[in-house]
């Protein structure tokens, strides 16, 4: 069968509805599509059966972590092109079952299942997630969600986040060319610092403080005591080793601990940097009021977190399926507005927002290069399908990020006492 990629072609056309924008290449050796457009590789007939068993972004996904489809031709363009046709089809968009109604869709998947070949569904790919029984958002169940995305080994995320160990977006200072991620990762740390306004012998309590890099540069910088948690054990077992090369073992404290079991506040100030994704809608705010609990009046939080833009019915909002199945399980991103409504039912009073989502781009763009700088090395670290399901979730989030789908914001919140007296600068952002 010479002739697979445009029969394929064309019945994806049918399904969608539209010229598909990139080059199909076949299982067979066959070729069809726009001339010199990028081309996705269909490898074999299992792609197409992981596409009518699981249709959507979860098939798809599914079928690139197995190596079942490749991309040839620049990684970004590609996406760009394809999110559109299957990612961001709009609130209005047909559902899968409204589309079968029409029997053109019917004849395309008819033709489509003759084309795949008779089989059972394909297993999914190792690196999906196995989920535990039980309530979103347990302690049991963020441990193993966390374990999932964080314990795939530290010399991996070594080679992909670089000598900063940040995995959170950095913060480009000035437009230089010649600045570094580390550069830029540096300087999100002391604007964190700066924007919580630390000073020596104060307590700082850092969420989700991943490998250690903002306890170390708050307790060296600035001169403050930090505790520091991660449900990863991988992540703390790093992170202390680095506390100790760095001689800060008196001043910082690295704990294996969920938000909700701190119980030794008060705090001068709280970081939380890339952490609220994890905590769900529905604890949001059982996460909000934890936090002004364990800060003294006059303390501040600075919230760094991943936003989606707002659906008009939000009760259509989906988790994305391949994040939720190969990235973050049980993650959720909300609304900014969202984000500081929460805070503020919980007592907090919201000084600033600053939205930093053009340097989530940057950050991701220099996270794959990395990654594909040393591709035999990662597969090796974690495994093909690993080293997958991160090229393709970060190449897809730099996009994501540069078309507005999702941004990222810091929200600088201050537990203010009764007096009304917050502490902070009469000048708007006096730490720029």
């Amino acid at each position: 069968m010479a002739d697979a990629a445009l029969r394929l072609k064309g019945f994806v056309e049918q399904l969608l509805g539209e010229p598909l924008p990139v080059r199909i290449r076949a299982w067979d050796g066959s070729q069809a599509g726009p001339p010199g457009a990028p081309t996705l590789v269909v490898r074999n007939r299992r792609a197409l059966r992981r596409l009518l068993w699981k249709p959507g972004e979860l098939g798809l996904a599914r079928a690139w972590v197995a190596g079942d489809l490749d991309i040839e031709g620049d990684l970004y363009t590609t996406l760009d092109l394809l999110s559109g046709l299957f990612f961001e089809r709009g609130e209005d968009a047909r559902t899968l079952t409204q589309a079968l109604r029409d029997p053109q869709v019917r004849a395309a998947v008819r033709g489509l299942v003759k084309l795949a070949g008779p089989a059972l569904p394909p297993a999914p790919p190792r690196e999906e997630v196995r989920r535990p029984h039980g309530h979103l958002h347990t302690r049991r169940t963020d441990r193993h969600a966390i374990s999932h995305h964080y314990d795939v080994g530290n010399d991996f995320y070594e080679l992909v986040l670089g000598p900063s160990m940040v995995y959170s977006c950095a913060y480009w200072e000035s437009s230089e060319p010649d600045a570094t991620l580390e550069d830029a990762q540096r300087d999100k740390l002391e604007l964190v610092c700066r924007k919580l306004g630390l000073t020596p012998g104060q307590r700082l309590l850092d969420v989700g403080c991943g490998w250690g890099s903002m306890a170390i540069h708050a307790a060296r910088e600035h001169g403050v005591s930090v505790v520091g948690i991660t449900l990863s054990q991988e992540q703390a077992a790093y992170a202390r080793k680095r506390v100790a090369d760095e001689g800060l073992t008196d001043r910082v404290e690295i704990r294996v601990q969920d938000y909700r079991d701190v119980r030794d506040g008060p705090y001068d100030a709280i970081s939380s940097i890339g952490m609220a994704e994890h905590v769900g809608a529905e604890r949001y705010l059982e996460y909000a009021e934890s936090l002004h609990a364990l800060l003294k009046p006059g303390g501040r939080l600075l919230n760094h977190q991943i936003a989606r833009r707002p659906h008009r019915d939000e009760s259509a909002y989906e988790v994305d399926e391949f994040i939720d199945a190969y990235v973050f399980p049980d993650g959720e991103l909300a609304p900014v507005g969202t984000t500081v409504t929460q805070l503020e039912r919980a007592g907090f009073e919201v000084r600033d927002v600053e939205s930093i989502r053009e340097h989530y781009a940057l950050t991701l763009r220099q996270w794959v290069a990395n990654l594909e700088a040393d591709w035999t090395r990662a597969t090796q670290l974690a495994s093909p399908g690993r080293a997958r399901v991160w090229r393709l979730y970060m190449a897809a989030s730099a996009v994501s990020f540069e078309r507005n789908r999702i941004g990222v914001n810091q929200v600088l919140a201050v537990r203010t006492p009764g007096s009304g007296a917050s502490g902070m600068p009469l000048r708007a952002r006096a730490w720029n």
